[in-house]
């Protein structure tokens, strides 16, 4: 727990980093560029996160299991079964590519913005073997390198070019989607720069087409629950994108942006969750693995919980960022944060049943993701129907990711508890009894402040008041390890280091 708790917590620090170096981007991208060019380069985007994933081979959870089991038999070195993965991914990742440049209107329904938009789809093979590097460091609880990767250098990368590129005439047309690729790069190199020092090159590695093979096909369930786990937050934009304009993707776009803290906040504990998840299964300790499942689910929702509330509170001041054309949106974001706090059961259930379950887990999230696809297109068409203008249309799609994300939560810990034959829920009345003091705190900033005195200091005093409630009722000894550093005891090897510093 302590374990989980260190990586947890780094990652959670990764995110917040993150968050601060993506604002930059948002705020220069919709007042430089304009909601449509935004709402072009969000389109485009989704795309190509659902076909990188594809492309990562579901690795980001199953390396683990295979590095668990190479280690276990001796079969191979642990760099050998990373290269495997790796040129299984370049080989997907080409032909997503060229399906891409074939087919562009699946990328860019609303028509490209400029000739550099096109290069983004050279993005995919370099956000897929990220994705493969950084599990690979996850297992061995190196952590530090994702938030390295994906907090700091991809996030202002991105927005250091996007400004940069503007005041260039050449090639301020496609700042956005040059900044982008600028920015997947370079993170995939920082992910490549720690692998060669953790595992080194390989010892004896050559394409083993049976093997890979095999690889392949055992990873087609967890393929499927990665790209609809993440389909989930990414097939709205799609729909959008497919039935309204590209000012209404643009205002979307943004609300979902600003909702990326507490919907990564859920997946700060996935990395070091596997290795964990993966070793207790070896044992049969499903005790363990549901008390697990309990403690971090309730971090993850508890934490959630009280961003929603510092976000949601101001939503007008803080969808005000992207300027005025946006502020529509403010629905939109208070409805996407609920669903973040709800679908909170659902990813730590998942952690689980992709190894115990991955058929039964797949099935749900076909379900799931089809029950959201068929809500969005009736909201949005709905909403249009009635006349009502772009930001309640882009709330329609937020209210069917809700009601989503609620019966996912609720079906897969239902199925969790059942196969564990333990208690997995993490809901407790702590969260209920600090949504008031939050709510009364926001109540006299938005009422009494002007709009920057609620983002600068109404945002953090709503926190404050939530979060002191739930640390002094909500949280006991073992939920507390989250926010304490040196509980995890060294290894024989990180023993050495610090003898040898």
């Amino acid at each position: 727990m302590a374990t989980l708790a260190k990586g947890g917590r780094t990652n959670t620090l990764g995110f917040l980093l993150r968050l601060l170096g993506g604002l930059p981007f948002l705020f220069v991208g919709f007042r430089l560029y304009g909601v449509d060019e935004m709402g072009r380069f969000a389109a485009a985007f989704v795309v190509i996160e659902i076909f990188a994933l594809i492309c990562a081979l579901g690795e980001k959870r199953g390396l683990a299991q295979r590095l668990t089991e190479g280690i276990e038999s001796h079969e191979d070195t642990p760099a050998n079964l990373v290269f495997d993965a790796m040129l299984v991914s370049l080989i997907f990742s080409g032909l997503a590519c060229l399906l891409l440049i074939v087919f562009p209107r699946i990328i860019f329904p609303s028509g490209t913005g400029s000739e550099f938009d096109m290069w983004m789809i050279a993005a995919i093979p370099a956000f897929a073997l990220t994705e493969i590097l950084l599990a690979a460091q996850a297992y061995r609880y190196d952590i530090a390198t994702t938030v390295r990767a994906r907090a700091l250098v991809e996030p202002w990368v991105k927005s250091i070019l996007v400004a940069a590129l503007f005041f260039i005439p050449a090639l301020a047309a496609g700042g956005i989607a040059l900044a982008f690729l600028g920015a997947i790069y370079a993170a995939f190199l920082t992910a490549l720069y720690s692998f060669l020092k953790t595992y080194g090159l390989p010892k004896g590695w050559r394409p083993r087409p049976r093997y890979l093979g095999k690889m392949t096909s055992r990873a087609v369930p967890l393929i499927g629950a990665d790209v609809i786990e993440r389909g989930t937050r990414l097939l709205d934009v799609f729909l959008l994108g497919q039935f309204t304009s590209a000012g209404t993707v643009g205002i979307y776009w943004f609300a979902k942006e600003v909702v990326s803290l507490p919907q990564k906040l859920k997946t700060s504990f996935e990395p070091i969750l596997a290795p964990v998840i993966t070793k207790n299964l070896l044992t049969g300790n499903m005790a363990a693995i549901a008390s697990q499942v309990r403690q971090v689910g309730f971090w993850i929702i508890a934490l959630q919980a009280g961003i929603a509330l510092t976000l949601a509170i101001p939503g007008e001041a803080v969808m005000g960022l992207g300027g005025p054309d946006i502020v529509g949106g403010t629905g939109a974001l208070a409805t996407l944060l609920a669903a973040e706090v709800i679908a909170s059961m659902a990813v730590v259930s998942e952690s689980v049943l992709v190894y115990i379950a991955r058929k039964r887990n797949l099935a749900i999230s076909v379900g799931v993701i089809t029950l959201q696809g068929v809500l969005t297109v009736a909201f949005i068409l709905l909403v249009q129907h009635w006349g009502y203008p772009e930001g309640f249309q882009a709330a329609g799609a937020a209210a069917a990711l809700f009601v989503a994300l609620s019966v996912a939560s609720l079906v897969k810990s239902l199925v969790l508890k059942t196969l564990l034959k333990a208690p997995v829920s993490n809901w407790r009345w702590a969260l209920v009894w600090a949504v008031g003091p939050a709510v009364l705190v926001g109540f006299l900033f938005t009422e009494f402040t002007p709009e920057w005195v609620e983002i600068i200091l109404g945002g953090p005093a709503i926190f404050a008041a939530y979060f002191w409630v739930i640390w002094k009722w909500g949280f006991d000894e073992s939920d507390k390890v989250l926010f304490r550093k040196n509980v995890v005891p060294e290894t024989a090897d990180e023993a050495s280091q610090t003898e040898a510093k």
